[in-house]
């Protein structure tokens, strides 16, 4: 009996050690490669695999030293075979490598449980293009040494061989400069060393704010390839399988040249095309006295941004001539070659008397892009002609005021309630001086009253400076468009716009600002009171107003030799 205890106790301390083994040696973790080698622009998978649950949650962040983490899953499953039971645990993570070379894949801790370390060989790659690649960038622009604020057009077009899923391109990047979009993407087909290619061409409008040698940064796209293996197969039934892909633009450098010297404008001007005209709402040889004429002065400028155009109007009001002047209205066209900016600005002429009104010639100077030569828009001197004269106003009498009587004739008096006569009997004179004296005295004391309660103090409150305000705004702003909150983005914008120009919505805040952060509040004003408001994403805003802050900076900048833009 004793024998058969002690057996017992033994099975059960054997049962009980090999419960305890995983706990006390932890779980097994190896890392594996979906391939190896991989090419520098092509993700793969680092896949990590678990025989059971390991200490805690994975930290991949070692990765990142040399990787760029694109996707990560985790997917756990359990089975019982030949009565015994087994678990696996598993983590996919999709990156793509930041370097060529033989890289090395650290072990990643997973609590206090870790994983095998490894290495992947990273071939490199003409990311930037060539006819042999499945997917590659080309850039170009129509000049690499063009004058400040002149436009440049950057073309992009993207080249594929293979079937994309989905893909993400960035927007070229160049600080000090004014980026627009040109209309639509352009979709064809292009045929390089007898390889048929589809071709997305978009184009942007370029306009750097400052001399000097300045680079676009490289666009990258980031897409989602569908696997060779999957191409021929039907998906409707069947998940596609995809491998992430990244390519990369070359940079372009740019020199940037400043103002001619011999130009000797008012406002420096850069266009392709411009023409300055005008129309008058009446005959000018025939005005009247005390009526309106309306002069609308248009200014259409191609290549360059509606914020560069002057201001037309040059006549200034005199006591003959007055001159009443609406709000210009600016307007931008994103035509395929360019912008096309137009400035109206309408004038009402009023004559007091008849007469010749000279107003002097309208000239804008510019420099044209095309040509590369200093041009003047003119419009010549015009001379109004006013005819008859403005009636003299004759004011109201009062009908309390007696008419004027005849020397030493004394009129009789209607009643009791008429005026006082001029020889008033000496008792009802003294009575005046009394009146006055009352009513100075009275006076007197509703100044003391009003100047004592001024004089008495008012608890201080220290105001808040402008400048911290602004900042605030600035910062909620920032922080509402990286979560891509929609509503605290307009909360933050109304705020700065109350404080620098009194707007208290959105469509009232978008005209005093710059094209391009004027369309982007628009369309946050859109999507607020639309169904999808929820997909907005504020990347963009918030990239259109730092632009325009600091090209507000660099106008006030006192060694630039540029007029600052206009604002919209």
């Amino acid at each position: 009996m004793k024998k058969i205890a002690v057996k017992f106790c033994l099975l059960v301390l054997l049962m009980t050690a090999q419960a305890l083994l995983p706990a006390a040696y932890g779980a097994e973790i190896a890392a594996s490669l979906s391939r190896n080698p991989v090419a520098l622009d092509e993700s793969f998978q680092i896949v990590f695999t678990a025989n059971d649950n390991p200490d805690g949650a994975p930290d991949f962040s070692p990765l990142e030293e040399n990787f760029t983490i694109l996707h990560r899953n985790h997917t756990s499953s359990a089975s019982w075979i030949n009565g015994k039971a087994s678990k696996t645990v598993q983590w996919q993570v999709d990156v793509i490598a930041k370097q060529s070379g033989e890289l090395n894949i650290p072990a990643i801790a997973f609590g206090r449980d870790r994983s095998n370390a490894i290495s992947v060989t990273v071939t490199s790659s003409n990311s930037s293009g060539g006819s042999n690649e499945d997917l590659f960038i080309e850039v170009e622009t129509n000049t690499h040494a063009p004058y400040v604020q002149s436009q440049v057009l950057y073309t992009l077009r993207v080249l594929t061989r293979v079937e994309i899923a989905r893909a993400q391109l960035q927007e070229p990047e160049l600080p000090d400069a004014v980026i627009e979009k040109l209309g639509e993407d352009a979709n064809y087909n292009k045929q390089i060393n007898g390889v048929d290619y589809s071709v997305t061409e978009r184009r942007y409008a370029i306009f750097p704010q400052k001399s000097g040698k300045i680079s676009i940064k490289p666009v990258v796209l980031t897409a989602e390839v569908l696997a060779e293996s999957q191409r021929s197969i039907n998906s409707f039934f069947n998940s596609q399988m995809t491998q992430t892909k990244r390519v990369q633009s070359q940079a372009i450098d740019l020199e940037v040249k400043p103002a001619p010297a011999a130009f000797t404008g008012k406002h420096w001007l850069s266009a392709q095309q411009l023409e300055l005209k005008q129309q008058w709402s009446g005959d000018v040889s025939k005005m009247k006295a005390g009526e309106p004429l309306t002069r609308t002065l248009t200014l259409l400028a191609k290549g360059t941004t509606v914020g560069q155009l002057p201001e037309l109007n040059s006549i200034v009001s005199n006591n003959d001539l007055k001159a009443y002047s609406d709000q210009p209205v600016l307007s931008e066209q994103k035509l395929p070659d360019g912008l096309l900016a137009v400035r109206e600005e309408k004038i009402a002429l009023i004559p007091s008397k008849a007469g010749d009104y000279h107003l002097p010639a309208v000239e804008i100077a510019w420099f044209n892009t095309d040509t590369q030569q200093l041009e003047t828009a003119k419009l010549p001197e015009v001379t109004l002609t006013a005819s008859g004269a403005v009636a003299a106003v004759t004011p109201p009498q009062s009908a309390n005021i007696a008419p004027p009587v005849a020397s030493g004739v004394t009129p009789a008096p209607i009643n009791q309630a008429a005026p006082v006569a001029v020889n008033a009997t000496p008792a009802t004179a003294t009575y005046w001086p009394w009146l006055c004296g009352f009513l100075a005295t009275g006076w007197l004391l509703t100044i003391v009253y009003f100047v004592s309660k001024r004089a008495a103090p008012k608890p201080e409150t220290a105001p808040i400076p402008k400048q911290l305000r602004l900042q605030d705004s600035v910062k909620a702003l920032k922080q509402a468009c990286a979560t891509n909150d929609a509503q605290a983005a307009k909360t933050a914008l109304l705020a700065w716009g109350q404080q620098l120009f009194g707007c208290s919505s959105l469509g009232a805040l978008a005209p005093h600002c710059e094209a391009r952060l004027r369309d982007e509040i628009l369309l946050l004003n859109q999507t607020l009171y639309s169904k999808d408001n929820g997909q907005w994403q504020g990347k963009k805003l918030f990239q259109t107003f730092s632009e325009n802050k600091a090209r507000a900076k660099l106008a006030e900048q006192e060694d630039s030799a540029l007029e600052p833009l206009y604002r919209l």
